[in-house]
């Protein structure tokens, strides 16, 4: 068995690959044992398990990136006007994602593409450890954004930090879309004008009324799901 620090490299590496190609559920111990050149027992030594090895994944990746984004944060709570502390809030969370978007401390495209695997795939173990390496940080800055939105309820910050989230995994895996779109005008892999382009929306995005001051008036009435549920079974009960 192994204690070649270089083979506890080579498995990361290859796990790293083929979780982000191929997702979580589909690869096996044995598999990331032949992409790296080791044997099944080398993993188990090194992760005890799969779930150990995405666990070390995500940590390595995402741990300088979350220490990064507090140390931003705590800057950003400092600035004294309240438009420009939202502005400066937002950017800290997202500057480090780019920032860091090249090198093994916060991601790289690969793993950036595999955190968006595995957040579509759905896997419980994948939603712990996401939650064990994110949950703390994503709070702290929705706690910041609550004193500088402090009408707007905790539910309406969560869900326009999770829009936020969704349109920064898509802008890091698939810049050249961007560069399609506008014809060239826009370069997609212009990560300086990418981050101002997501501060920007996002800003605007928590700034925006909540929804429930919104004449409902002005919104069609959604029937909800239990009562169309019941409206059909009493429909086919006739």
């Amino acid at each position: 068995m192994t204690r070649n620090p270089n083979m506890r490299e080579a498995i990361l590496s290859a796990a790293e690959l083929l979780f982000s190609t191929h997702g979580f559920n589909a690869v096996s111990i044995r598999d990331i044992a032949l992409e790296a050149g080791a044997n099944p027992g080398s993993i188990t030594y090194h992760f005890k398990s799969k779930d150990g090895l995405l666990l070390e994944i995500y940590k390595r990746h995402c741990g300088p990136m979350n220490r990064r984004r507090i140390e931003l944060l705590v800057a950003a709570r400092r600035v004294r006007d309240v438009q420009d502390r939202l502005e400066a809030i937002v950017r800290a969370y997202v500057q480090p994602a780019f920032s860091s978007s090249t090198d093994l401390a916060g991601g790289g495209a690969r793993f950036t593409r595999l955190r968006a695997v595995m957040s579509a795939e759905g896997n419980a173990v994948v939603g712990r450890i996401i939650a064990e390496i994110f949950d703390d940080t994503t709070n702290a800055f929705i706690e910041a954004i609550e004193e500088s939105l402090p009408h707007l309820p905790r539910t309406t910050i969560v869900w326009r930090s999770q829009f936020l989230l969704g349109a920064l995994y898509y802008t890091l895996v698939n810049p050249e879309r961007v560069t399609r779109l506008s014809r060239g005008e826009a370069d997609g892999a212009d990560m300086a004008e990418a981050i101002e382009q997501l501060v920007s929306a996002t800003v605007a995005s928590l700034r925006a009324s909540d929804i429930d001051h919104i004449d409902s008036r002005a919104r069609p009435v959604q029937p909800s799901v239990k009562g169309a549920v019941a409206k059909r079974r009493e429909n086919s009960a006739n």
